[in-house]
C-alpha cells in the first residue's frame, strides 16, 4: 500500500520511500521508515493530499504520495 492509498483519518506507518527526485527531501522533511502519518484530507480534485507528520501538517502531491510505501497501524 502507498500514501496515495490512504483515506482521511488513517494512521499510517512509513515503510520505506521509492527512488526519486524527491527522496532526500521528504527524508529531511520528517518521512522516515518508522514514522507515523496522519492522512488529514485531500483536495476536492484528489491532489494534492494533506498529512500530519510529527508535529505539523504537510501537503503532497499524489504522484509523490505514489512513492512512499506504508502500512496501516489502526
Amino acid at each position: 500500500m502507498t500514501l496515495k492509498d490512504g483515506k482521511t483519518g488513517m494512521i499510517l506507518k512509513i515503510q520505506q520511500i521509492g527512488d526519486s527526485a524527491l527522496k532526500e527531501r521528504l527524508m529531511t522533511m520528517g518521512l522516515i521508515p518508522g514514522t507515523k502519518v496522519k492522512v488529514l484530507r485531500s483536495a476536492p480534485l484528489g491532489d494534492p493530499i494533506a498529512i500530519n507528520v510529527r508535529y505539523y501538517n504537510l501537503a503532497l502531491r499524489r504522484d509523490d504520495a505514489a512513492q512512499i510505501e506504508v502500512q496501516q497501524v489502526n
